[in-house]
């Protein structure tokens, strides 16, 4: 493993971070607590992201064509870096730039390329991803919203629920069966659906943290023109695996952090241990070692992935990992946080208002369901890491109708 940049790394980590600094003021940055005004607050993000990609650092995988820059994973995660040294928030349309972008890049038109990824870069629209249902979330394939062909159109009908950014979204791509008589993973189609369309409801879930980032999304009737589909009908499931190699990269990447980051965390404690009781001192000190043990050791093992990558290698489960010890360091780092407060930590916020640490504690729970639950990375890293033998499956090749799945 190789902590110190190439110098082509160091070279291009100093450009971005002169460019953050020239562009400074017309910069967003984290600010405690939630904003008073939830729009007002999604333009500015929006606008953020503006400067971002005409600085050249959104998209930067991206092939040039599509208005990327053409560089490497590593040169992305310079970028995630070091703005998140300089406390810009993540970017409104990271789902769009980490998932939606790339599937469009590999699997859409001509058309769709060009009508759509500019405008998604610079955040004019705002994508999501439609993929989970109530009835099937880890067990993706086993979906029920289904898209019926009608003339040019497909007619959709369904429920997806924990959509991030719906409620903001102009467009999401939609994973849907189109073909119940075929088993499961073959009778998939994926499609990009304007979230603005009539029979599109989406409906907010707020979560224990007041926040309402996720969403359940009702599809009545919904039509989409054939030419908004991406790859040929049947194929929705090799489109979504595209999807989730991505998802895994976005998440599971050295250098960020999930929630509260390690070094909050050390100003946090160096601010509040003093005003803390003597037994109080103590837990609390033994809260923020393990939650910066934590951190620092999912950074770290993240780094390892980065100089696979830096050497030319290419990766295999170690995203699994990164996601599953990024959220278990989050929660520790969340935990200590509260934990700091002393006696304020039973309030919503602390005296002078500032919610941070009991609002990350609140956030961090969802994070574990978020882009594969804890269970399924076990899963994954259990067969292809150790070598353990797959669950039993018995419905991978009978037809969909048939396999007691579907209501």
């Amino acid at each position: 493993m190789d902590f110190d940049d190439t110098p082509e790394e160091a070279a291009y980590r100093a450009r971005v971070r002169a460019t953050l600094e020239e562009r400074d003021a017309d910069l967003l940055h984290v600010r405690p607590g939630q904003s008073a005004d939830a729009r007002r607050y999604e333009a500015e993000l929006r606008a953020t992201e503006r400067v971002l990609a005409e600085a050249g650092l959104v998209g930067v995988t991206w092939p040039r064509e599509y208005g990327g820059q053409g560089g490497t994973l590593v040169q992305q995660a310079i970028v995630a870096q070091e703005l998140a040294r300089a406390r810009v928030p993540t970017l409104v349309n990271h789902i769009g730039i980490g998932m939606c972008g790339p599937t469009v890049i590999a699997h859409g038109s001509d058309d769709q390329r060009q009508r759509y990824l500019a405008r998604l870069l610079r955040a004019d629209d705002v994508w999501c991803q439609l993929f989970s249902e109530p009835a099937s979330g880890s067990d993706l394939a086993a979906l029920r919203t289904s898209a019926v062909r009608d003339g040019e159109d497909w007619v959709v009908n369904g429920q997806k629920v924990w959509t991030t950014l719906a409620h903001v979204a102009d467009y999401g791509i939609l994973l849907t069966r189109t073909d119940p008589e075929r088993p499961k993973h073959a009778g998939l189609t994926m499609f990009v659906v304007d979230m603005h369309a009539p029979g599109v409801t989406v409906r907010p879930l707020r979560q224990m943290s007041g926040d309402a980032g996720f969403n359940e999304v009702f599809f009545d009737d919904v039509r989409i023109p054939d030419g908004e589909r991406l790859g040929e009908p049947g194929e929705g499931w090799r489109v979504a695996l595209t999807t989730l190699m991505n998802e895994r990269v976005a998440i599971g990447g050295a250098g960020s952090d999930i929630g509260q980051s390690a070094e909050a965390l050390a100003a946090h404690a160096r601010d509040r241990l003093p005003a803390l009781g003597a037994e109080q001192q103590v837990l609390a000190r033994q809260a923020v070692g393990r939650a910066l043990v934590a951190s620092l050791a999912t950074r770290y093992t993240g780094y390892r992935r980065f100089t696979t990558l830096s050497q030319g290698g290419v990766p295999g489960p170690e995203a699994s990992a990164g996601k599953l010890g990024g959220t278990a360091a989050a929660r520790l780092v969340a935990d200590a946080g509260v934990r700091l407060l002393g006696d304020e930590a039973v309030l919503g916020a602390t005296a002078d208002g500032d919610e941070t640490w009991q609002r990350a504690q609140a956030y961090v729970p969802g994070v574990a369901i978020a882009g594969g639950t804890d269970q399924v990375l076990r899963n994954i890293l259990g067969e292809r890491v150790l070598g353990l033998p797959p669950e039993p499956r018995t419905d991978k090749a009978a037809p969909f109708s048939s396999s007691g799945a579907r209501r």
